[in-house]
């Protein structure tokens, strides 16, 4: 109760320009938060998966390769499965495939990035606002009441900069949490491309496999069975 009553003086003292502070910290966790949750979803063992992987897209087990990737949430694991399930189409269509769903999904790694970089940016300034007012503030109440000694002002000084402080500590704490979150999602979309270009190399060789052994097949003579009259044939 008492750690309630400190912080709701330390914001009157501050001014009106804690409101809004109180407002972007309040969104800054609720994104922090937000984030946090939905890059872990996204976050896979891109490594492992493919290790899975290639072992059945070898042996042509597709369902059990598309099985497999099902079993992961996140943008890899979609790709993975949408190049796989669209094995049958060209190169360029495969690549599309992969190439259209890794637009729709790096937006929503990428989505609501943007609102911590607001309040990284405007907490602060938003701050400065306060200790400006405030100071103007002080100076005017000194010069009404005649006041011309250097500690009358002291104490409106004071509560000016607590808008200031206020700010920066909004700021100082939501930045390391964007910087891990824009890296993070730079190591999932640089895991994007790798899984979807060895996807594409291991479909090239197995498509290249099965063509040879097509042509080699065709290029086969015919063999008549052993017990068929070749006076059939005439």
């Amino acid at each position: 109760m008492q750690i309630l009553q400190s912080g709701l003086d330390l914001i009157h003292k501050g001014g009106w320009v804690m409101y809004p502070l109180l407002a972007l910290s309040v969104i800054a966790v609720a994104v922090i938060l937000e984030r946090g949750l939905s890059i872990r979803e996204a976050a896979v063992d891109a490594e492992k998966l493919f290790h899975d992987l290639e072992p059945l897209l070898k042996e042509r087990k597709y369902s059990d390769a598309l099985q497999r990737c099902r079993q992961d949430s996140g943008p890899v694991a979609a790709i993975l499965s949408a190049g796989v399930s669209n094995r049958h189409l060209d190169f360029a269509g495969i690549e599309r495939s992969m190439e259209e769903l890794a637009l729709r999904e790096t937006p929503l790694l990428q989505q609501r990035l943007g609102v911590l970089d607001t309040v990284i940016t405007m907490a602060p300034l938003m701050g400065l606002l306060g200790t400006i007012t405030g100071m103007i503030q002080a100076f005017n109440v000194v010069a009404g009441a005649g006041a011309s000694a250097p500690t009358a002002i002291t104490g409106g000084v004071a509560e000016a900069l607590i808008a200031t402080a206020t700010g920066l500590t909004i700021a100082i704490v939501t930045l390391p949490f964007y910087n891990y979150f824009t890296e993070r999602v730079g190591e999932i979309i640089s895991e994007m491309e790798v899984s979807a270009t060895r996807l594409l190399n291991i479909l090239a060789i197995t498509h290249f496999q099965d063509e040879q052994k097509r042509r080699v097949s065709l290029s086969k003579p015919l063999i008549l069975p052993a017990n068929l009259d070749s006076r059939i044939l005439n």
